[in-house]
Protein backbone atom coordinates (compact mmCIF):
# COMPACT_ATOMS: atom_id res chain seq x y z
CA UNK A 1 0.00 0.00 0.00
CA UNK A 2 1.41 3.36 -0.93
CA UNK A 3 -0.61 5.91 1.05
CA UNK A 4 -3.69 6.46 3.22
CA UNK A 5 -6.01 6.49 0.21
CA UNK A 6 -5.46 2.75 -0.11
CA UNK A 7 -7.37 2.03 3.12
CA UNK A 8 -11.04 1.61 3.93
CA UNK A 9 -12.93 1.87 7.20
CA UNK A 10 -16.51 1.07 8.09
CA UNK A 11 -18.53 4.16 9.00
CA UNK A 12 -20.21 4.27 12.39
CA UNK A 13 -23.53 3.56 10.60
CA UNK A 14 -22.08 0.38 9.04
CA UNK A 15 -21.54 1.69 5.50
CA UNK A 16 -18.16 1.63 3.75
CA UNK A 17 -15.80 4.57 4.03
CA UNK A 18 -12.91 4.55 1.56
CA UNK A 19 -10.22 7.11 2.41
CA UNK A 20 -9.78 7.65 -1.34
CA UNK A 21 -13.16 9.47 -1.15
CA UNK A 22 -11.14 12.27 0.43
CA UNK A 23 -8.58 12.60 -2.36
CA UNK A 24 -7.63 16.26 -2.71
CA UNK A 25 -8.72 17.03 0.87
CA UNK A 26 -6.73 17.26 4.07
CA UNK A 27 -7.90 14.69 6.62
CA UNK A 28 -7.34 14.85 10.38
CA UNK A 29 -7.64 11.27 11.66
CA UNK A 30 -8.18 11.05 15.42
CA UNK A 31 -8.64 7.92 17.55
CA UNK A 32 -11.37 8.80 20.03
CA UNK A 33 -12.95 7.51 23.25
CA UNK A 34 -16.03 8.61 25.18
CA UNK A 35 -14.74 8.11 28.73
CA UNK A 36 -11.28 9.68 28.54
CA UNK A 37 -9.83 12.79 30.15
CA UNK A 38 -9.25 14.04 26.59
CA UNK A 39 -12.89 13.43 25.53
CA UNK A 40 -13.70 17.19 25.71
CA UNK A 41 -11.45 17.51 22.62
CA UNK A 42 -14.53 16.43 20.65
CA UNK A 43 -15.68 20.06 21.00
CA UNK A 44 -12.45 21.35 19.45
CA UNK A 45 -12.56 18.75 16.68
CA UNK A 46 -16.12 19.79 15.83
CA UNK A 47 -15.12 23.47 15.79
CA UNK A 48 -12.07 22.72 13.60
CA UNK A 49 -14.36 20.79 11.20
CA UNK A 50 -16.85 23.66 11.07
CA UNK A 51 -14.10 26.21 10.53
CA UNK A 52 -12.25 24.40 7.71
CA UNK A 53 -14.60 21.91 6.02
CA UNK A 54 -15.60 24.37 3.29
CA UNK A 55 -11.90 24.73 2.45
CA UNK A 56 -11.40 20.96 2.19
CA UNK A 57 -10.65 19.61 5.68
CA UNK A 58 -12.23 16.37 6.81
CA UNK A 59 -12.10 15.43 10.49
CA UNK A 60 -12.40 11.67 10.89
CA UNK A 61 -13.10 10.23 14.33
CA UNK A 62 -11.97 6.64 14.88
CA UNK A 63 -13.41 5.23 18.12
CA UNK A 64 -11.15 2.75 19.89
CA UNK A 65 -11.23 0.90 23.19
CA UNK A 66 -7.46 0.24 23.17
CA UNK A 67 -6.44 2.65 25.92
CA UNK A 68 -7.86 2.18 29.41
CA UNK A 69 -11.03 0.54 28.02
CA UNK A 70 -12.41 4.08 27.70
CA UNK A 71 -14.68 3.34 24.72
CA UNK A 72 -16.84 0.48 26.04
CA UNK A 73 -20.00 1.29 24.04
CA UNK A 74 -21.10 -0.05 20.69
CA UNK A 75 -21.41 2.12 17.58
CA UNK A 76 -24.96 3.24 18.38
CA UNK A 77 -23.95 4.33 21.89
CA UNK A 78 -20.86 6.14 20.57
CA UNK A 79 -22.85 7.96 17.86
CA UNK A 80 -25.51 9.00 20.38
CA UNK A 81 -22.89 10.23 22.88
CA UNK A 82 -21.01 12.27 20.27
CA UNK A 83 -24.16 13.79 18.82
CA UNK A 84 -25.88 14.60 22.13
CA UNK A 85 -22.85 15.71 24.14
CA UNK A 86 -20.71 17.48 21.50
CA UNK A 87 -23.03 17.96 18.47
CA UNK A 88 -20.50 16.01 16.37
CA UNK A 89 -21.40 15.80 12.71
CA UNK A 90 -17.97 15.05 11.23
CA UNK A 91 -17.48 11.51 9.86
CA UNK A 92 -16.92 8.73 12.39
CA UNK A 93 -15.84 5.15 11.79
CA UNK A 94 -16.94 2.05 13.60
CA UNK A 95 -14.88 1.06 16.64
CA UNK A 96 -11.49 -0.43 15.74
CA UNK A 97 -8.16 -1.37 17.28
CA UNK A 98 -5.44 1.19 16.63
CA UNK A 99 -2.45 -0.58 18.20
CA UNK A 100 -0.92 -4.05 18.16
CA UNK A 101 -1.23 -6.94 15.75
CA UNK A 102 -5.01 -6.57 15.53
CA UNK A 103 -4.79 -2.89 14.64
CA UNK A 104 -6.80 -1.61 11.69
CA UNK A 105 -4.65 -1.75 8.50
CA UNK A 106 -4.46 2.08 8.33
CA UNK A 107 -2.82 2.18 11.76
CA UNK A 108 -0.53 -0.76 10.91
CA UNK A 109 0.53 1.20 7.78
CA UNK A 110 1.44 4.19 9.96
CA UNK A 111 3.51 2.02 12.32
CA UNK A 112 5.19 0.17 9.43
CA UNK A 113 5.90 3.37 7.49
CA UNK A 114 7.04 5.62 10.31
CA UNK A 115 8.00 3.12 13.02
CA UNK A 116 6.28 1.97 16.19
CA UNK A 117 6.91 5.36 17.82
CA UNK A 118 4.37 6.84 15.40
CA UNK A 119 1.58 4.56 16.65
CA UNK A 120 -0.98 6.17 18.98
CA UNK A 121 0.05 6.20 22.63
CA UNK A 122 -3.39 7.13 23.96
CA UNK A 123 -6.84 8.35 22.89
CA UNK A 124 -7.09 11.51 20.74
CA UNK A 125 -3.78 11.01 18.92
CA UNK A 126 -3.99 13.04 15.70
CA UNK A 127 -2.67 12.41 12.18
CA UNK A 128 -2.97 14.98 9.40
CA UNK A 129 -3.06 13.62 5.86
CA UNK A 130 -2.47 15.78 2.82
CA UNK A 131 -4.74 15.74 -0.22
CA UNK A 132 -2.41 13.16 -1.78
CA UNK A 133 -2.94 10.70 1.10
CA UNK A 134 0.51 11.22 2.58
CA UNK A 135 1.01 11.79 6.30
CA UNK A 136 2.07 15.41 6.82
CA UNK A 137 1.93 15.82 10.62
CA UNK A 138 0.98 14.08 13.84
CA UNK A 139 0.36 15.14 17.41
CA UNK A 140 -0.03 13.34 20.72
CA UNK A 141 -3.22 13.45 22.77
CA UNK A 142 -2.28 16.49 24.82
CA UNK A 143 -2.17 18.75 21.75
CA UNK A 144 -5.57 20.42 21.43
CA UNK A 145 -7.33 20.36 18.04
CA UNK A 146 -7.50 24.19 17.95
CA UNK A 147 -3.88 24.69 19.01
CA UNK A 148 -1.72 26.99 16.91
CA UNK A 149 0.41 24.08 15.68
CA UNK A 150 -2.58 22.04 14.48
CA UNK A 151 -4.36 24.97 12.82
CA UNK A 152 -1.12 26.12 11.14
CA UNK A 153 -0.54 22.63 9.73
CA UNK A 154 -4.16 22.43 8.56
CA UNK A 155 -3.82 25.84 6.87
CA UNK A 156 -0.65 24.69 5.12
CA UNK A 157 -2.21 21.38 4.04
CA UNK A 158 -5.19 23.23 2.58
CA UNK A 159 -2.90 25.54 0.63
Amino acid sequence: MSNAHDYDFTRIDGSRLALREFQGKAVLVVNTASECGFTPQYAGLQKLWEQYRDRGLVVLGVPSNDFGAQEPGDEAAIAHFCSERYAVDFPMTGKVQVIGGGAHPFYRWIAETLGEDAAPRWNFHKYLLGGDGELVAMWPSKVEPLSAEVTAAVEEALG
